[in-house]
C-alpha cells in the first residue's frame, strides 16, 4: 500500500479556507449587529464572538472527540469522548486526516462548531445576557452540535493511526458535503425553540424594530460570501476538482439567491431592499451548502433562486405563527437548510430524480433534514 505523506498544496488550501472560516465570525457579528437597534449592537456581536470562544475551547477538550471518535456502541449516535480529549493520542505535527496535518482538519472543524452556534444567537436578539449567552452556548453544542455532527461528518476518518466509527447519517446514505443539516438545520431548529422559550421581545409587533445600520449588514453579508468559499470549498480538504466544483457553486447559486429574495420583494411589496438582498445572499450561502459538491451549475442555479424565494416568503412565519424570532434565523436557516437538503434529491448529478436517480436519495434526504 502506497503510503500517504502530507501534500503541501492540500495543506496549504485548507490553512486558507481555515482562515476563511474564521473571517466568518466577524462577518456574522457586522452582520446580526448592523439588524438590531442601536443599544444591542454590541451585546449582539460579542455573542459571536463569544460562541467562537467558548466553544473552540470545548472542541480541543472533547467536542472533537464526541465528533469524530469512535461511534459509542457502533450505533453512530456519538463518538467517544475520552479517545481525543485534550487531543491526546494524536502527535498533531505528524498524524494525518487524509492529505493534511490532523491539526489543521482538527482546527477547520472546530470554526464550524463555532459558527453554528453564532448562528442561533441571531434568533434571540434583544433579550438575552451575554453570561446567559455563554452559557447556553457550551451546553448546546455539548449536547446538540457534537452528537449530530458526528451523524453527518463522521466517515470512519483514518485520524492517525486509528480509522475511527461512521456517523448514523452518514451510515445511510445521506449526502451533506458542508453542513445544511449539522450548521444550518440545526442552529435554525435551535433558534426556533430558543425564541419561543425566552418570548417576544417588549414592544414586537408595537415599536419599530428596525435595522440601526444597513451598511454594516451589507459589510457582512459580503464577508460571510468571501469566508463562505473556505467553508463550502474547503471541505473537499483538498485543493481539487472538487473544491472548484463547490467553489463555482457556491457562487452561482448565491448570485441566484439573491435575485431570487429581492424579486419576491418586489411583486410581494412593490419594491427590492437592500436587507432582502443581504438576508438573500446569505440564504444562497446556506442553501448551497449541503449541495454544493452533489450538483452542475444548473442545479446550484435552480438551488439558489427557490431558496431565496422561499426564504423571503418565510419570514412571514413568525408573523403568522406568533414566535419572535428577531434576525429571521429560521427563514434563512432552517427553511435555506431544508431546501438545499432535500433539493440534492432532486437535481443531485446521477442520483437526484431529475437526473435518473429516482426516488431513493430523495428520500434520504428527506431523512436527513428531519
Amino acid at each position: 500500500m502506497e503510503e500517504v505523506v502530507i501534500n503541501s498544496g492540500d495543506t496549504a488550501w485548507m490553512l486558507i479556507s481555515t482562515g476563511l472560516v474564521v473571517l466568518m465570525i466577524p462577518g456574522l457579528a457586522l452582520f446580526y449587529g448592523g439588524m438590531v437597534r442601536v443599544k444591542s449592537v454590541l451585546n449582539m456581536m460579542m455573542m459571536s464572538f463569544g460562541a467562537l470562544a467558548v466553544v473552540f475551547v470545548l472542541w480541543i477538550a472533547f467536542g472533537f472527540s464526541m465528533v469524530f471518535g469512535d461511534s459509542v456502541g457502533g450505533r453512530g449516535l456519538i463518538g467517544d469522548i475520552g479517545q481525543f480529549t485534550f487531543l491526546n493520542g494524536l502527535d498533531n505535527s505528524t498524524a494525518l486526516i487524509g492529505t493534511i496535518p490532523a491539526a489543521v482538519f482538527i482546527a477547520f472543524q472546530g470554526i464550524f462548531a463555532a459558527i453554528t452556534v453564532a448562528l442561533i444567537s441571531g434568533s434571540i436578539a434583544d433579550r438575552a445576557k451575554f453570561g446567559a449567552w455563554m452559557v447556553f452556548a457550551g451546553i448546546w453544542a455539548t449536547l446538540v452540535y457534537f452528537p449530530v455532527a458526528h451523524w453527518v461528518f463522521a466517515f470512519g476518518n483514518k485520524v492517525g493511526d486509528t480509522v475511527t466509527g461512521v456517523g448514523y447519517l452518514a451510515s445511510k446514505g445521506v449526502q451533506d458535503f458542508a453542513g445544511g443539516t449539522a450548521v444550518h438545520i440545526n442552529a435554525g431548529a435551535a433558534g426556533l425553540a430558543l425564541a419561543i422559550i425566552l418570548g417576544k421581545r417588549i414592544g414586537w409587533r408595537k415599536e419599530s424594530m428596525r435595522p440601526h445600520s444597513l451598511p454594516l449588514v451589507m459589510l457582512g453579508a459580503a464577508l460571510l460570501w468571501f469566508g463562505w468559499f473556505g467553508f463550502n470549498a474547503g471541505s473537499s480538504l483538498a485543493a481539487n476538482g472538487i473544491a472548484g466544483l463547490a467553489f463555482i457553486n457556491t457562487q452561482v447559486a448565491t448570485a441566484g439567491a439573491l435575485l431570487g429574495w429581492i424579486v419576491t420583494e418586489k411583486i410581494r411589496d412593490g419594491h427590492a431592499t437592500s436587507l432582502g438582498a443581504a438576508s438573500g445572499v446569505v440564504a444562497g450561502l446556506v442553501a448551497i451548502t449541503p449541495a454544493c459538491a452533489a450538483v452542475n451549475a444548473s442545479g446550484a442555479l435552480a438551488i439558489g433562486v427557490i431558496a431565496g424565494a422561499l426564504c423571503a416568503l418565510s419570514v412571514g412565519l413568525k408573523f403568522k405563527f406568533g414566535y419572535d424570532d428577531s434576525l429571521d434565523v429560521v427563514a434563512v436557516h432552517l427553511v435555506g437548510g431544508i431546501v438545499g437538503t432535500v433539493m440534492i434529491g432532486f437535481v443531485g448529478e446521477e442520483v437526484g430524480l431529475f437526473h435518473g436517480g429516482g426516488t431513493d436519495q430523495l428520500v434520504n434526504q428527506i431523512i436527513g433534514a428531519a
